[in-house]
């Protein structure tokens, strides 16, 4: 029989008995300690002729104190295999307690034949003792289970990716949970060669692929959440180059969240971005939020919901959610009922072509503050011609109802979610956006009551109907991983840095502004799913990519401002705002929408809308 499942099944079986064993062996340390310190005080010759005749009973009263302070101190209750620097507190206080309660005793009963020596170096003789056998036991346990784990194949072995503080919590939260960590990579000339509670700094993050196969490696870890975007990014692109699934610590944000550096997770599309985090006005945001009742529409879409949590994180008075979609309102509204409890909220199942219910939600809840994020935003889905007029009803009228409900009601901010779809529009979504923003505009000029802007971004990752999930689901599937063309370029951005730029803006934003978020470089479609497909463990080679060709109404590259436009600077890096050149096209939109819109008018508004703005993308 082999030893090491042996052992198992013994340790097993002591598991019931572990407290009253734990103390009986802390006792054992207490006595083997005082014939030590008895040995180290008066040497080898004299530890035993010298004692006093009473020397037995001091030692039976040390040991009756030792166990009834340990026992009152809850010291036999911790487990071994998780002991650390707060069990070796804990140790030390009950040391210090016995032993000065002990030499006090002995002080008091005038025992002078025992060496005052004696007593002040005991209890630090046991508090070695009681350490050394705790962490003794924590490193066999973590040696069998390593053994055991690796005979039936269950042992990750991990190289991890930073040997920094992080690096070193994620060690003491993994280690008993079938994780072996061979080694640390880290850039850091100081830290080569070191070691961390007994791992070693292997090499460089240059050297992961090398190292990865000679450790044996099943899984590479980062743990960076502190690193700038840029040095983030390349920690992941060398770990991918080891073509082994990779894990992550939580960002800084998610730390900050109240996340553990120990819960691992796959990587996600904003983890290659490489951004750095935002810097926003916090003190600006709360004075404009917190108190103030604030509605929010489309508030279980991708944008919606994010707005939802960080305009929950400032404490308004009041959250008014405004969704048509019943399953996405109840998703978001039982997230911020558990997150925020006593935050009240109102669930309104709406929808904003209805101008009459708009006026009676604003006039019952009087929000101070809304922000309109309901849109259709799929692209193709939009060019189709019977879809068409559902789009500029819900993005254009939609926004001109929920605009001019809140200037009647006496709403202090209005903000639109935009897209840079509306810039030079070549397809029906981009081209109701762009006259939701005119609309916009138009409203601002003449409601001076009401502060309205609009705010314009890219794609962001994770959202509804992007390419990320497809990628993802087409890579758990084996591939191939569809992209329309080999030079299609995005502007990427995630969805908690968008939504809180636009809480931003709405601080910073003044009445007919339309404000631009900095979306960083624009990223190659194919890059990033070549990034994905290697971030997940596979070849380029296992799983191809292949070309379906641009969908109807989508463009190369999107623009974040139209060609004779420019921007101007903010106080906030990454807020701009858009200098527009003048549209005669908004009186017109306004006169079509101060109409009654059947579907025939509908037809005809949109007509015209793209016949003065609208250049259908060419096909390619």
């Amino acid at each position: 029989m082999s030893f090491w499942p042996q052992l198992d099944r013994w340790l097993t079986r002591l598991r019931p008995h572990r407290e009253p064993l734990s103390l009986a062996l802390d006792l054992a340390v207490v006595a083997l300690a005082w014939q030590a310190t008895y040995l180290f005080r008066l040497g080898f010759e004299r530890w035993w002729s010298a004692r006093p005749d009473y020397d037995a009973a001091v030692l039976l009263g040390l040991l009756a104190l030792y166990g009834a302070v340990l026992w009152a101190l809850r010291v036999p209750k911790g487990v071994w295999r998780f002991s650390g620097f707060g069990e070796v507190k804990r140790l030390a206080g009950a040391c210090l307690v016995a032993g000065a309660a002990g030499a006090a005793v002995v002080l008091m009963l005038q025992l002078s034949k025992v060496p005052r020596a004696v007593l002040a170096l005991h209890p630090v003789f046991v508090l070695i003792g009681l350490a050394m056998m705790r962490l003794g036991y924590r490193m066999l346990y973590e040696h069998l289970l390593g053994r055991l784990r690796a005979r039936d194949g269950s042992l990750r072995r991990a190289l991890v990716l930073g040997a920094g503080d992080a690096g070193r919590l994620l060690l003491a939260g993994i280690q008993h949970r079938g994780w072996w960590v061979a080694g640390f990579l880290d850039d850091d000339p100081a830290k080569a060669g070191t070691r961390i509670a007994g791992v070693p700094v292997l090499g460089r993050l240059a050297d992961c692929a090398r190292l990865a196969q000679e450790q044996d490696a099943t899984h590479l870890v980062v743990a960076m959440p502190s690193a700038q975007g840029a040095e983030r990014r390349r920690a992941f692109e060398a770990a991918a180059l080891a073509k082994l699934p990779v894990l992550t610590v939580p960002s800084a944000d998610e730390l900050r969240s109240g996340l553990r550096t120990d819960q691992l997770r796959s990587i996600q599309p904003e983890d290659l971005l490489g951004r750095a985090p935002v810097a926003l006005d916090e003190a600006g945001i709360s004075d404009t939020l917190a108190g103030k009742v604030v509605m929010i529409t489309g508030a279980g879409g991708s944008i919606g919901s994010e707005l939802c949590r960080q305009v929950a994180r400032y404490g308004p008075a009041k959250l008014v959610l405004y969704e048509l979609n019943e399953f996405n309102l109840y998703t978001i509204e039982q997230e911020l009922s558990q997150a925020f409890p006593h935050l009240p909220l109102v669930r309104l199942i709406g929808d904003v072509k209805d101008l009459v219910h708009l006026r009676r939600t604003l006039a019952k809840h009087r929000p101070q503050i809304v922000f309109h994020a309901a849109a259709y935003k799929h692209v193709p889905l939009m060019e189709d011609e019977d879809n068409a007029d559902a789009c500029l009803r819900n993005n254009t009228l939609g926004t001109y109802h929920a605009a001019l409900a809140s200037a009647e009601l006496g709403v202090e901010r209005f903000v639109l979610i935009s897209t840079d779809k509306a810039v030079n529009p070549t397809n029906v979504m981009g081209a109701t956006k762009r006259a939701a923003e005119l609309v916009v505009r138009s409203l601002a000029r003449e409601h001076p009551g009401t502060r309205f802007m609009a705010v314009r971004f890219g794609n962001v990752l994770g959202s509804s109907g992007s390419v990320i999930p497809k990628f993802k689901e087409q890579i758990a599937k084996g591939g191939p991983v569809t992209v329309t063309h080999p030079d299609i370029i995005r502007y990427f951005m995630t969805i908690p840095e968008a939504a809180r730029l636009v809480v931003q803006a709405a601080v910073i934003g003044e009445s007919g502004q339309v404000l631009v978020l900095d979306m960083g470089e624009p990223v190659k479609i194919v890059d990033l799913a070549r990034q994905l497909i290697l971030l997940s463990g596979h070849d380029p080679e296992e799983i191809s990519i292949v070309f379906s060709g641009l969908r109807p109404g989508e463009k190369l590259f999107e623009e974040l401002l139209a060609h004779d436009d420019e921007t101007l600077a903010t106080a906030v890096p990454r807020l701009r705002i858009a200098l527009l050149k003048p549209s005669e096209a908004a009186d017109r939109v306004m006169q079509g929408l101060r109409q009654p819109l059947d579907g025939v008018n509908a037809s005809a508004l949109l007509r015209a809308w793209l016949d003065s703005e609208y250049l259908p993308a060419p096909p390619h």
